[in-house]
């Protein structure tokens, strides 16, 4: 980044207020009548009718249209432990994002806990004051535990995004990709870099997909994880393959795929040149990807490619999935966010991008045309139909697996596309 735009991005964070979001009035609040059914006495007849019976709390609250997004601060974007305060930014960052995509109200909490175990216990005692939990920049492998603790003990669905929203918009683009290289997961060779938590959760959610688990080969700082390795923690052993693979050029000799969510430049052109044919790529991390598409395509013309970063195509994007999948949750009010309800986000955004691209689309990105393609696996992140597509997959997914509470359509409807982006 450029010292110019180091100075617009605090500039944007700091004026004319600080911070990015605010709380407004949803009802009038001008004379006196207004405020004595707004507070005393007027507060006191919802007070009765949710003491009466909880589920009136979605009638005369906000609860069923409000998120939290919850931080330790222990794994910041690609900055790493830097406590829960310096959290804050991103996390209004996200409530940004579930506003303006989904027309989800938010909050966010950043919790100082010694321990996993202390975090756990205060995200739960508050946990029904939302109706979802959005948890967010968790390290590994405390991540796993305290989401799997969390959905335990809240009755609101518990989503862990850096886990399960990078794992659903790869698995949407991978099936695309392997459609165009005229290849079926079950059969292809996946080698993994990284083996932290969005890594895990993406592993876990293509084999769901199909992929075989002896096709895959997982990495970490110190090589393959294998059978003979000692001093790995669960989550790596569920990976670990009995093998005589132990570097990165091992696993990727013949691979089909190359997954990575590590770090910057560790996958070279001529490790590129050795994968099969039609090799598929998701250099994952921003803002320098494992390896470049430019470096990828003059070693092997035949890649698909994909990164994180939207000045290339194909950019696997959280905000592809998170929005949709709570506006989907909160509309049927899911107690939780179950592997069916993911693997219809996958296959809602896998399909879109068969579909005719919007003329708004093009405009967004300068483009005469866009179609299904190695340049389109993935449908942008400007497209509204993602709104409609992937929210109502995950909330028949949710009626469908028991965990709903309301039928769909649901009780809280956009009354269109155009209430959520403002046109």
């Amino acid at each position: 980044m450029t010292d110019a735009f180091k100075q617009d991005a605090l500039d944007y964070h700091a004026k004319p207020v600080p911070g990015k979001l605010s709380v407004e009035l949803t009802k009038p609040a001008a004379t006196a009548r207004d405020l004595a059914l707004a507070y005393s006495p007027g507060v006191a007849e919802p007070v009765r009718e949710i003491a009466r019976d909880p589920e009136n709390v979605f009638r005369y609250t906000g609860k069923g249209n409000l998120v939290a997004v919850i931080s330790n601060g222990s794994a910041i974007l690609g900055l790493g432990d830097l406590g829960p305060l310096a959290s804050k930014p991103v996390m209004e960052g996200k409530g940004v994002l579930f506003k303006r995509f989904a027309g989800i109200n938010s909050v966010d909490v950043e919790v100082d806990a010694e321990t996993p175990q202390a975090f756990i216990d205060t995200v739960a005692r508050i946990a029904g004051t939302w109706g979802g939990i959005n948890l967010e920049d968790i390290k590994a492998p405390e991540c796993f535990d305290i989401e799997r603790a969390l959905i335990e003990r809240c009755a609101v669905p518990v989503f862990h995004d850096d886990q399960h929203g990078t794992a659903i918009v790869t698995a949407a683009g991978m099936l695309n990709a392997l459609e165009i290289a005229g290849k079926r997961i079950e059969d292809v060779r996946i080698v993994c870099m990284g083996a932290g938590a969005a890594a895990i959760a993406c592993m876990r959610l293509l084999v769901a997909c199909g992929a075989q688990r002896e096709n895959l080969v997982m990495l970490d700082r110190r090589g393959v994880i294998h059978a003979d390795r000692e001093e790995i923690n669960a989550y790596k052993a569920e990976f670990a393959r009995d093998t005589g693979m132990r570097t990165l050029d091992d696993a990727i000799d013949g691979a089909d795929v190359f997954i990575g969510l590590s770090g910057p430049g560790l996958l070279s052109a001529e490790q590129v040149t050795m994968m099969a044919p039609d090799p598929v790529i998701f250099a994952c991390t921003n803002p320098d990807p494992e390896i470049h598409p430019e470096v990828a395509r003059d070693a092997r013309p035949d890649v698909i490619m994909a990164t994180g970063r939207s000045d290339y195509p194909n950019q696997v994007n959280n905000v592809l999935g998170f929005p949709f999948i709570f506006r989907g949750a909160l509309d049927v009010r899911a107690t939780r966010i179950n592997e069916a309800m993911k693997l219809a986000a996958v296959h809602a955004l896998k399909d879109l991008a068969h579909e005719p691209v919007p003329q708004a689309v093009l405009e967004a990105y300068e483009r005469d045309s866009m179609h299904f393609g190695r340049d389109y696996i993935i449908p942008t992140p400007v497209d509204v139909r993602l709104l409609d597509r992937v929210s109502a997959a995950v909330a028949q997914a949710a009626v469908d697996s028991g965990v709903a509470r309301k039928p769909y359509p649901a009780h809280y409807p956009l009354e269109s596309v155009n209430d959520v982006y403002g046109a």
